[in-house]
């Protein structure tokens, strides 16, 4: 290795060894290794007696080496954790030893193959007995004990804070493992896992500013899909009885701790159901996750508060809800100049200019939601704020909806869902209001053909995992949230 190199820049001091090695006929990118166990497995193969130790070939990630004079220890990441090693050079080879000593770095991806003892501290360890660099790393990882604590590099480099993060890794496999478990316990309930498009001629399905693209080949405009909704009820249309899709939704909004413009969505569809069919629905799958995944009902948050998800679940009404919190039982009878003037008292900003439901409705998004914890089904929500479910026949002005809120937020929305397409039609163009091209008359002819009565819910994916796992951002189970671009240099 070249003796005049900068020891301080790590990228060249690498390069060197890289270079080193390819004029010896190794290059390090074009090898592989033949690994016959996890960590996990090779940890779970030690026997009492090492000469009855089977031989284990791992791989992985070199996290630690502590390189001594006849003997060293170094520690190895794969996908089921970490496994320590020791390398002697009696066992190894001088030349081998040596070789190890000069070449390794921290980051670099090795083959070991050896047997198993414990080391006087009790961890059991793999005896190297043949190695092989197999993928060199360029650049140092982040500091060993302290991993990253700039947020936005953890964000922006999430295969750092994979690496040097545990806590971090196990997010993300338990929230496969929650996907899949929201998966079987859909089938085993008899519903269809489908696909609908996410290029859409019209953004329906949601209230929501879309991301708009233009479609070359039909030389029109299209948008990235809101909601899943509108295509999952013509499959109801087309007999399709019990449904589900786990998708990508997309909304051209704002960033913050709970909201992430690309994000994960189930929506479910059930023939002959209704709001209530969907309440046991939820209930039922939450508490499968509880027992398949968590193995616990009780959810202990980043700030030490406890959720519990076992049990009956609390339900309120709307209304009900929205009187208790102003101390107030007129208030859906005041005048929207008094409502605006109570939420200035409270430090709510309002829009005088927003209709009078939409003042309320800050008001339960203000007030109350971020203080429903525990479960609580919210049930009767004013029926201008869902315009694709059934009007309440005991409350003309109120909608057959709940909205599950867990950790302070609405985790799920369920409604019994419209099937009459003229009072559909009614409601679309009232929200579209003078925007009438925008109402998707294509799902208004499905309709027309007749949709069986229906329960339907939608669930955010990300969200339902930030109350499962207790973290305290929408980023910390998202793998790569948006992020402005770094500038270019």
């Amino acid at each position: 290795m070249d003796q005049n190199i900068d020891t301080s820049d790590q990228f060249a001091v690498r390069k060197a060894k890289l270079e080193e090695m390819r004029q010896d006929g190794l290059d390090p990118f074009r090898t592989n290794w033949d690994q016959t166990h996890t960590s996990a497995e090779a940890v779970a193969c030690w026997v009492e007696d090492e000469e009855q130790s089977p031989v284990v070939s791992c791989a992985g990630r070199l996290l630690a080496i502590r390189k001594m004079g006849k003997a060293s220890f170094a520690r190895i990441l794969d996908r089921a954790g970490t496994l320590q090693l020791y390398f002697q050079r009696d066992k190894v080879g001088d030349e081998a030893y040596a070789w190890f000593k000069k070449f390794l770095d921290m980051g670099d991806f090795i083959g070991v193959r050896g047997t198993l003892f414990k080391t006087k501290t009790g961890e059991v360890t793999l005896r190297v007995e043949s190695f092989q660099l197999v993928s060199k790393a360029m650049r140092p990882l982040p500091e060993k004990w302290h991993g990253l604590t700039d947020d936005d590099q953890i964000y922006r480099q999430r295969y750092l804070d994979l690496i040097s993060n545990e806590e971090s890794r196990n997010v993300f496999v338990v929230r496969s493992r929650i996907i899949r478990c929201i998966r079987d316990y859909l089938e085993e309930q008899g519903f269809t896992e489908v696909e609908t498009p996410i290029l859409q001629a019209e953004a329906g399905g949601a209230a929501a500013r879309p991301f708009i693209t233009h479609f070359n080949a039909l030389d029109c405009q299209f948008y990235l899909r809101i909601a899943l909704e509108l295509y999952l009820k013509r499959l109801l249309v087309g007999g399709f009885d019990r449904v589900f899709e786990i998708g990508r939704n997309f909304r051209n909004e704002g960033l913050s701790r709970r909201h992430n413009p690309e994000f994960t969505m189930l929506e479910v569809y059930q023939a002959y159901s209704d709001y209530r069919g969907m309440m046991q629905l939820i209930h039922g799958m939450v508490q499968a996750i509880c027992t398949r995944v968590l193995g616990k009902t009780t959810i202990e948050r980043h700030d030490g508060v406890t959720i519990e998800l076992g049990g009956e679940w609390r339900e309120a009404r709307y209304k009900d809800l929205v009187i208790e919190k102003t101390g107030d039982p007129d208030w859906f009878s005041k005048s929207k100049a008094d409502k605006v003037a109570w939420c200035e008292a409270e430090g709510i900003e309002v829009d005088p200019e927003r209709e009078d439901f939409e003042i309320t409705n800050a008001v339960f998004e203000k007030l109350i939601e971020p203080n429903l914890i525990q479960p609580t089904f919210v049930t009767h929500v004013p029926r201008q704020l869902v315009p694709l479910a059934k009007i309440s026949p005991d409350d003309p002005e109120t909608v057959e909806v709940f909205e599950l809120c867990i950790n302070g937020q609405e985790i799920a929305p369920a409604y019994s869902e419209q099937n009459d397409p003229f009072v559909q039609r009614e409601q679309l163009e009232k929200q579209a209001g003078e925007e009438t091209q925008k109402i998707d008359e294509d799902f208004l002819l499905a309709l027309e053909h007749g949709m069986p009565p229906a329960g339907g819910m939608g669930v955010g994916i990300d969200r339902l995992i930030i109350m499962l796992t207790g973290v305290p951002s929408i980023r910390d189970v998202i793998l790569f949230p948006s992020l402005k671009p770094m500038p270019k240099e």
